[in-house]
């Protein structure tokens, strides 16, 4: 992986690079790399950020990660990151703090920040206070938080979290907010699983819905909480 960033940096592309977006890992030490390619891209362009999807586990699964990258997701990427996407079951292992409201859910994005990422988006939220048949997503950034909901659709496929953390940060960038950004993305993510839970796939729609990107069948608006 370094040698691959060093041939984008040989071919002067660094400089152009707006943000480096990282996933799952296979192993820690697959970490360490994409830190490096972070830091090479904010040398070569002081206003690119990093955005890290820290990929852990999931609320009824547990840490499904393998050993160590628990452990770095929280002490080396989220100080280098500007820009997080956990799941709630994500903030609640990196923090070590329950989530069971959105009180505590703020508290918990707060004690996040604090480690160095100033904006948190929280996928997958489900309190005591989420009404029955939604899903709930909040952003908090600059002391303020907002929340969105969108209908549960009945579907289970992999990607959601990979395409909200990827659109999310493609708005941010695009537009320089949370609350605009959580709109927008979530709204599209919603349009592509919902045409994918139409159309019975197991696979997301990402082409044969791709309009969804761009103009969503139905926007949903963050509100200030």
């Amino acid at each position: 992986i370094q040698e691959l960033v060093e041939g984008i940096a040989e071919r002067g592309a660094l400089p152009r690079c707006d943000a480096v977006l990282s996933g799952y890992m296979g192993a820690a030490e697959i970490g360490e790399a994409i830190l490096d390619a972070a830091a090479r891209a904010k040398a070569a362009n002081p206003a690119a950020m990093y955005c890290c999807d820290p990929v852990i586990g999931d609320v009824g699964r547990g840490v499904f990660v393998r050993p160590g990258i628990p452990e770095f997701m929280r002490d080396r990427a989220m100080p280098a990151a500007d820009i997080v996407t956990p799941n709630q079951f994500e903030l609640e292992w990196l923090t070590g703090r329950e989530v069971g409201n959105l009180a505590e859910a703020k508290a918990a994005v707060a004690a996040l920040q604090a480690r160095g990422p100033r904006c948190v988006l929280v996928t997958s939220l489900r309190t005591a206070e989420t009404p029955d048949g939604v899903i709930e997503l909040l952003a908090g950034e600059g002391g303020e938080f907002w929340r969105l909901r969108t209908p549960l659709l009945p579907l289970s496929v992999n990607g959601a979290g990979d395409a909200i953390a990827a659109l999310f940060l493609f708005h941010r960038l695009r537009w320089g907010e949370a609350r605009v950004a959580l709109s927008a993305a979530a709204s599209s993510v919603y349009g592509l699983l919902r045409r994918t839970a139409e159309a019975g796939s197991r696979e997301i729609l990402t082409v044969a819905a791709q309009e969804e990107f761009v103009t969503p069948s139905r926007v949903f608006r963050a509100e200030r909480c």
